[in-house]
């Protein structure tokens, strides 16, 4: 299932389903609901809520880079998980609905999902 937020101040942001429902959530909206808002009064408060999390999930990153050893390395090496096949964080997955969160804001124009 893909999500595509909407919004008149950017392009389109399209996700894969899973992603989009954690996003959402922690927008402070209801991941189960297949259509949503964010509000242009809300949007301050999205954009606090989505930043935070962001440095939530590089600090996590962080330490558990900060932890891995050279056998970690290499077993991720053989298992494929590595350069353009590494996993993606939530931090990355979730800059283009910032950027989109921000213009949303400049020009007061909502973001919408579902519709």
């Amino acid at each position: 299932m893909l999500v595509t937020f909407k919004s008149n101040a950017s392009a389109d942001v399209i996700m894969f389903g899973e992603t989009a429902r954690k996003l959402i959530a922690i927008l402070g909206k209801d991941p189960a609901d297949g259509k949503g808002i964010v509000t242009v009064e809300q949007i301050p408060e999205a954009i606090a809520r989505l930043k935070a999390a962001i440095e939530e999930d590089r600090r996590r990153q962080a330490e558990l880079e900060r932890q891995r050893t050279e056998d970690d390395d290499e077993a991720d090496k053989e298992a494929g998980r590595s350069g353009m096949n590494a996993p993606v964080g939530l931090a990355q997955r979730a800059w283009p609905l910032l950027n989109m969160l921000e213009a949303s804001l400049r020009e007061e124009t909502p973001v919408v999902w579902g519709v």
